[in-house]
């Protein structure tokens, strides 16, 4: 793993958890870790519920977009975290690979998507201080 580390979060759509998790941290580390995220079948938009979640905390993530799960990208990534994506995920030796069991947001309002994200701030703060002891 290099000086910067790169983390990429992989879900269906990259509209809901894979983008809350690339915000938060983007949010927590700053720029001492690369941020990615893609879907093996990414939506036209960010999920709503999962912005205006994000926005309760500080974080904006209007700016994101959907973006499909590309070769490169997973193979040039120091950790790749799985949230759903099934097969479409491609292997790498050498790579890390995490697989986060977390509820779809898909289709749900803020108040059910609350709890996810807290999740999710919860297991991106554990992946940080695995990444970057120190910080």
């Amino acid at each position: 793993m290099s000086d910067k580390p790169s983390v990429l979060f992989v879900c269906v759509h990259n509209a809901g958890r894979s983008q809350m998790a690339a915000g938060w941290l983007r949010h927590l580390a700053g720029d001492t870790v690369e941020v990615r995220s893609a879907g093996s079948a990414p939506a036209e938009t960010v999920n709503p519920a999962a912005v205006a979640a994000m926005r309760e905390v500080g974080i904006d993530i209007t700016d994101q977009t959907p973006k499909l799960l590309e070769y490169a990208t997973a193979q040039s990534s120091d950790v790749i975290v799985t949230m759903g994506c099934g097969d479409a995920c491609p292997v790498f030796p050498g790579r890390r690979y995490e697989d986060w069991k977390l509820e779809d947001p898909a289709g749900k309002g803020v108040e059910a998507v609350r709890p996810i994200r807290d999740e999710i701030r919860g297991r991106v703060e554990k992946l940080l201080a695995e990444l970057s002891p120190t910080t």
